[in-house]
């Protein structure tokens, strides 16, 4: 069979018919999911607090916010405002500061929503549970700005200040990143079996037919590609039976290490396979932006993990 046709027998026709041998069921959605009817009844308790991460942030008042909502500013809020590349993970203390001004407190129940399929509200989860955050108070608005605004209206007016909260985070949790030299000694290197390298971006950008925000073009050496993305429609999760079908080629047994561009598609990927029950799931504190920015780290072009130069 030739490659192109493998490769699309692979990712396309498997998974289909993977989802076609599973009994349909009335699969329960995440519990971090919650819905419009759900937020509209809890809106106004004492300890709850919304929190909007837009793709173009200017829209919290241009096209409007849920009453009350804290903006989140997706880059400045989110990641290292002084390191190269940006995205890195902001330190505790940074992050535990965001929080503070908007006025998390320990036992505040946060409810994240976007406009982006929950894409960017993961990183915000994923910082979270990074720090210690109790995630049992986490919601996600299953939905985002589309579910609330068929429903309720959106308001571009300004919110005031809130008081200053006093959440405490804790130590960054170890086990839930990797750097750069990671990835070289595991999967470039000594091609760790238990180990497997996920690229969560979208396919074109995998295969370095599509070059956006980094030098080269293309993948780490090792990586398979999975599309978190394809996880979601319409702002809203797929059903569990559409994400074991997606990440079907990935064993529970191993450890993940994923990464994408700037750490939204990459911590949807994280928040998708550890619903699914995976254990181990790491992410690249960096990503592609590190990776592919640093002109002496290998790239792979093409629709292979390994590619030719790596083969041997």
């Amino acid at each position: 069979m030739p490659d192109r046709l493998k490769t699309i027998f692979t990712r396309t026709l498997i998974p289909l018919l993977l989802m076609a041998l599973i009994p349909f069921t009335a699969s329960a959605s995440p519990g971090f999911l919650v819905d419009s009817d759900w937020l509209g009844e809890h809106i106004d308790d004492d300890n709850l607090l919304v929190l909007e991460v837009r793709y173009h942030p200017h829209r919290y008042l241009t096209v409007g916010h849920i009453p009350g909502a804290v903006q989140v500013q997706r880059f400045k809020d989110l990641g290292d405002n002084h390191a190269a590349p940006l995205m890195r993970f902001p330190s505790r203390e940074a992050f535990q500061a965001t929080l503070r001004g908007w006025g998390v407190n320990d036992d505040s129940t946060l409810v994240l929503y976007d406009d982006a399929n929950t894409a960017l509200v993961s990183r915000l989860y994923y910082l979270l549970a990074l720090y210690g955050f109790d995630m049992s108070q986490v919601k996600i608005l299953n939905g985002g700005t589309l579910e609330w605004s068929v429903f309720e209206e959106m308001s571009q007016q300004p919110e005031p200040a809130r008081a200053p909260g006093k959440v405490t985070l804790k130590p960054a949790n170890p086990d839930m990143s990797v750097e750069w030299t990671d990835i070289y000694d595991d999967v470039v290197s000594r091609r760790d079996p238990n180990v497997i390298l996920l690229d969560a971006r979208p396919h074109a950008m995998y295969t370095g037919e599509v070059i956006q925000h980094s030098i080269m073009g293309g993948h780490i050496p090792g990586a398979i590609n999975v599309v978190s993305l394809d996880g979601a429609s319409n702002q809203r999760w797929k059903p569990d039976e559409a994400l074991q079908a997606l990440y079907h080629e990935i064993p529970k047994d191993k450890t993940i290490y994923a990464y994408c561009h700037d750490g939204f598609r990459m911590s949807l990927a994280w928040m998708q396979l550890k619903h699914l029950g995976y254990k181990d799931v790491r992410l690249y504190n960096g990503g592609w932006s590190h990776w592919g920015n640093t002109l002496t780290l290998p790239v792979v072009e093409g629709e292979e993990a390994y590619g030719v130069d790596f083969q041997l």
